[in-house]
């Protein structure tokens, strides 16, 4: 069973809590998982597996979690949401668990993420899929880019929101 330090509570049965180091194998399964399901109407199942090989180096994105802020959403013992940002105002990630989609889970750790750091300016390179997330939050479009992985082009989006 998993014990935290309640931080924010979403709805009733959600909480937003700081990462821990214990957490990192979970959210790299919920990572594959998402990328998997989620993102499969908007990606080609070659592009999916090279986004999320399920190879990922566990210590460098512990590293990476740690360094940066990083939330943790559960429900009932499981982590069904997390999301990062950096000193720079640079939203690394945030998935959500894919049985737990259009809950508000991703709008409340965005909500947090956002307001952590004193910064002009939060960037995200936003998937074809949390495209549409990002502008209902004020986020503007910059420029749509090809980025490539293992000789695989996938789409994405700089987006910008002005703080």
């Amino acid at each position: 069973m998993l014990r935290y330090k309640l931080k924010q509570k979403v709805n009733k049965h959600v909480i937003i809590r700081k990462y821990l180091s214990s957490d990192c194998k979970h959210l790299i399964k919920l990572f594959y998982n998402t990328v998997h399901t989620i993102n499969a109407k908007d990606y080609t199942n070659e592009q999916l597996n090279v986004w999320a090989s399920g190879n990922t180096d566990i210590d460098k994105w512990n590293l990476s979690l740690s360094e940066h802020f990083t939330l943790v959403a559960v429900k009932n013992d499981i982590i069904v949401g997390f999301g990062d940002i950096d000193q720079t105002g640079y939203l690394d990630r945030l998935y959500v668990h894919k049985d737990y989609q259009n809950q508000g889970v991703a709008t409340a750790i965005c909500n947090k993420l956002e307001s952590r750091y004193s910064v002009n300016k939060i960037t995200v390179h936003s998937s074809i899929t949390a495209k549409l997330f990002f502008v209902h939050r004020g986020y503007k479009v910059i420029k749509e880019q090809q980025v490539t992985k293992m000789g695989i082009a996938l789409t994405n989006y700089v987006m910008e929101k002005h703080i």
